[in-house]
């Protein structure tokens, strides 16, 4: 039984291995990355290729609203400074290294056996497979949206870490690269949950990390500014308010969260209460 269950784990390792080689070995020599252990491996494929990824979906992003769509999506003074988005960057860079340590730490969790999570996608029936999928997420739903309100409520969490992501706290000052622009242990912190949910769902292995890839688009898109209404999506319209009011919104993927809880705050509803305070103030 210890022999099969090692010959399982090693699955895991062959398959983190495999992923390995494929970034690695297209970014660096081999010289500088085969010699590593594999842990060390392993961080340095999240960090290369989350680094990659910030920047290419940022800037192609960044791009298609603020040039091809311009004054389409938003106005010209609703755009973001050059300046104001090279921050967003230098944030992001300075705690890239701390983010792409969780993910690193999970797979060593996942290589070892310590989680839920499967190898092969047959090992389970389709339904089953799907169920865990959608469980899964809303245990992140629940885990993100406590951890990010009590981010809030919290008062020496949200000095010494939230604040550094709410300097951006206007319009003009939010882009898609605002997205990954936190203090290292405030984005590991709202990370934690997808790293919970592996201990309690039984989820398949490159699902999650497909999953996480999702997770990075999304933060790009939530900081855009661009309301989308997608009902029951909490898309960029919210999450600018939770920006600017700051006791608003702080769900991720939906509003179910805020709606059962009394934080939700509607775009749609927002615009219409301006509208009207400028009807009066005329």
């Amino acid at each position: 039984m210890a022999v099969d269950n090692a010959s399982y784990l090693m699955q895991f390792v062959d398959e983190t291995s495999f992923y390995n080689r494929i970034v690695l070995s297209h970014l660096l020599p081999a010289s500088l990355w085969e010699p590593l252990p594999h842990f060390l491996q392993t961080w340095l494929r999240n960090y290369l290729a989350g680094n990659l990824l910030y920047f290419i979906s940022g800037f192609l992003w960044c791009f298609y609203i603020y040039h091809l769509k311009l004054n389409v999506y938003l106005p010209q003074d609703a755009i973001p400074t050059r300046k104001a988005m090279l921050l967003q960057i230098h944030v992001a860079m300075k705690a890239m290294p701390c983010y792409t340590l969780l993910p690193t730490v999970s797979e060593y969790m996942i290589e070892s056996g310590w989680t839920r999570c499967y190898s092969r996608i047959g090992e389970l029936s389709w339904i089953l497979y799907f169920v865990s999928i959608a469980t899964y997420l809303v245990l992140v739903e629940i885990g993100i949206y406590w951890m990010h309100r009590e981010l809030h409520d919290i008062k020496p969490l949200y000095k010494h870490l939230h604040a550094t992501h709410h300097i951006y706290n206007k319009q003009n000052t939010l882009s898609p690269f605002a997205g990954l622009a936190f203090h290292p242990v405030d984005g590991i912190l709202q990370a934690l949950p997808h790293v919970i949910a592996l201990f309690i769902v039984p989820i398949h292995f490159t699902t999650h990390l497909g999953l996480l890839f999702v997770e990075a688009i999304w933060t790009a898109n939530i900081h855009d500014c661009i309301h989308g209404n997608i009902w029951p999506v909490m898309g960029a319209g919210y999450h600018t308010i939770h920006h600017t009011t700051y006791k608003h919104n702080y769900g991720h993927y939906t509003i179910w969260m805020d709606w059962m809880f009394g934080s939700l705050k509607d775009p749609l509803l927002e615009d219409v209460d301006n509208k009207d305070i400028s009807k009066k103030a005329e």
